[in-house]
């Protein structure tokens, strides 16, 4: 891997570009991952390529969006001895990636990349609305968004997109990487998070479900009574009674299972 590639680079704040420089935790994300000979992996924000540098040895082929095209030459440059990793220059939430996954034959499919905080929620949300049949997510996100995606009911960090992203996902935390670890130094420590698609939940209803979710979430401070008014409170009640709880209990206090139970009764 070349480091000495971005040294005249303009990095730009507008695309939150931080690239990760530390070898050992780029070869220690693809090592989590666990990726093989039989897994397609797609790396969004490909920045100078040190990531997919690693990437491409294990998998068996690499698919990398980059919204910047200044760095073409760069890329080109790191990866000219990998012949397994296409560059798709745009914008990735504006991409058709499910027509590109067609032109691959894989058996599993894995999502490695060291997200720009500033998109990292719509991105995660573009591959589940787009219904990839991604397996894995490695991600490496701001510590304080990674928190918040395995945060446990009654904890601040708890909120409606937890359980969004729960519902489709086992979710643990892999590792912390320290702000010493980038170039340039972003203001923030990052984490490194794992999701494992999984189908434990279902609901009658996903678009009630999650916007049930939301709308108990829509005030933190308020009750489920008060956040819940345009709904029938008293199938909710009901509900709620069955779980030994009324509505004047907050949505950070419910699980994700009790969401279910609520969500199927309405």
């Amino acid at each position: 891997m070349n480091q000495e590639l971005v040294k005249d680079f303009k990095f730009k704040k507008k695309f939150g570009q931080n690239f990760l420089k530390d070898e050992n935790i780029l070869r220690n994300i693809v090592s989590k991952s666990e990726i093989d000979k039989d897994t397609l992996v797609l790396e969004i924000g490909v920045g100078a390529a040190y990531l997919t540098y690693y990437v491409s040895e294990q998998a068996k082929n690499v698919i990398g969006y980059e919204i910047d095209e200044s760095l073409r030459e760069i890329i080109d440059d790191q990866l000219k001895d990998r012949d397994n990793v296409e560059i798709v220059f745009g914008d990735f939430l504006e991409q058709d990636v499910k027509s590109k996954l067609k032109e691959y034959d894989y058996k599993k499919l894995y999502v490695v990349a060291n997200l720009p905080y500033y998109i990292t929620t719509p991105i995660i949300t573009k591959i589940i609305n787009d219904k990839l049949g991604v397996d894995k997510i490695v991600i490496m996100v701001q510590k304080e968004v990674g928190d918040r995606f395995n945060a446990k009911p009654n904890s601040k960090e708890y909120n409606s997109l937890t359980i969004f992203l729960n519902y489709y996902f086992d979710i643990k935390k892999i590792m912390d990487v320290s702000r010493n670890c980038f170039t340039p130094k972003p203001n923030v420590d990052s984490v490194i998070v794992e999701f494992k698609s999984h189908k434990k939940y279902s609901v009658n209803n996903e678009e009630l479900f999650f916007k049930l979710v939301r709308d108990s979430f829509k005030f933190k401070r308020k009750n489920l009574r008060n956040n819940l008014k345009g709904y029938d409170l008293d199938k909710i009640e009901s509900a709620l009674n069955k779980i030994n709880k009324d509505l004047t209990v907050r949505a950070e206090a419910l699980t994700i299972e009790e969401f279910i139970e609520i969500s199927n009764s309405i």
